[in-house]
């Protein structure tokens, strides 16, 4: 596993550090992050499009931030991936996720999006990526608490229709060898392991359909977040390090009684303050050896950007785990001898 890293996109801003790359990436490489995951739609850190086509464009940036001493870990195409899918009851809510000149025009937007997830792809493969982050998009979400009743076929359906619009884009992501890391997360189609599945049948298994695993979201949902590991770890190809606490009242649950974040049974928390088991993360990670990044992705109700920042390199750094080489009884051993072991069998 590589790290720490840093999500930029909650902290950039019009005012320094905050509102270049440059800077951004010094100011991430002074706290002791040795990575940076870059918001792919944030005009004032990185031009997508330029990237996806320039070669001198995508050394340039990476030479910006080794310069600065750090690596790109991802590029995020989270707002792109949202609008590859939108159920018209959310038209208004996420049109500003989009370019201006599609807004208001949902079919334009869809294209659109699509279009710039596949250039997340080629710039990935310019910058030298292996792995991208970004989110499925929703046709579903409005129904996700069947009531109304769903009607027979709808889920299957929806899905199918998701596939069709992402395995073009994922065999764009197949061309470029790069793997697309969907953040399974509430307000997506894909929010959980169940719903990963349907949508991995429906694109024909395709290999490049693959996780950021980000274990927030799981306990604001209440999934065994480590059992998952476990049965997902050969598709997780991100890792959005970020804490969360879920303290159910007599009067407030899971759905949060459409509170503010503040006041929210479950909420995101800076790292450390939530009631995630990192230490158990990290070593399931490293038991499936896990080869990519340990990113911060910060969001909180109660701290501050920047102090949550600034305690998140030491918090990832202190759990980071240098995998054994050899068995920690190995002292104890022999060397092999197929004989000996069919005495200690009662073979003879």
């Amino acid at each position: 596993m590589k790290g720490p890293a840093i999500f930029l996109a909650q902290f950039a801003g019009d005012e320094a550090p905050f509102n270049s790359l440059k800077s951004m990436a010094e100011w991430a490489a002074g706290l002791g992050y040795k990575g940076v995951q870059i918001p792919s739609w944030d005009q004032r850190l990185f031009d997508l499009a330029k990237a996806a086509e320039s070669q001198d464009y995508c050394d340039e940036v990476a030479g910006i931030c080794r310069e600065a001493g750090v690596e790109i870990t991802e590029l995020s195409t989270h707002l792109q991936g949202q609008l590859v899918a939108v159920h018209p009851a959310y038209d208004d809510l996420f049109d500003a996720f989009a370019a201006e000149e599609v807004r208001g025009n949902p079919a334009a937007r869809t294209e659109w999006a699509i279009e710039q997830v596949k250039m997340g792809a080629r710039a990935s493969r310019r910058l030298g990526l292996d792995a991208h982050a970004t989110f499925s998009g929703a046709l579903l979400w409005q129904t996700v608490y069947p009531w109304p009743q769903r009607p027979a076929g709808l889920v299957e359906e929806g899905f199918a229709e998701l596939a069709r619009r992402w395995t073009p884009i994922l065999d764009v992501f197949e061309e470029q060898g790069v793997d697309a890391a969907y953040e399974l997360h509430p307000g997506e189609d894909l929010h959980d392991g169940i719903t990963f599945e349907r949508f991995l049948e429906a694109v024909g298994n395709h290999p490049r359909a693959n996780i950021l695993y980000d274990p927030s979201h799981f306990v604001l949902q209440q999934l065994d977040y480590l059992a998952f590991i476990d049965i997902y770890h050969e598709r997780v190809k991100c890792f959005h390090v970020k804490d969360a606490e879920f303290r159910p009242t007599g009067r407030a649950g899971v759905y949060g009684s459409y509170s503010d974040w503040a006041e929210r049974p479950g909420r995101f928390r800076s790292l450390g303050d939530g009631q995630i088991d990192f230490k158990a993360i990290f070593s399931k990670f490293t038991q499936y050896d896990y080869a990519g990044w340990a990113v911060l992705e910060w969001e909180c109700a109660l701290k501050h950007p920047e102090q949550g920042a600034a305690e998140g390199a030491p918090f990832i750094a202190a759990h980071m785990i240098r995998k054994a080489e050899r068995a920690f009884d190995d002292f104890a051993g022999a060397a092999p001898d197929a004989a000996r072991n069919r005495r200690v069998l009662g073979l003879g």
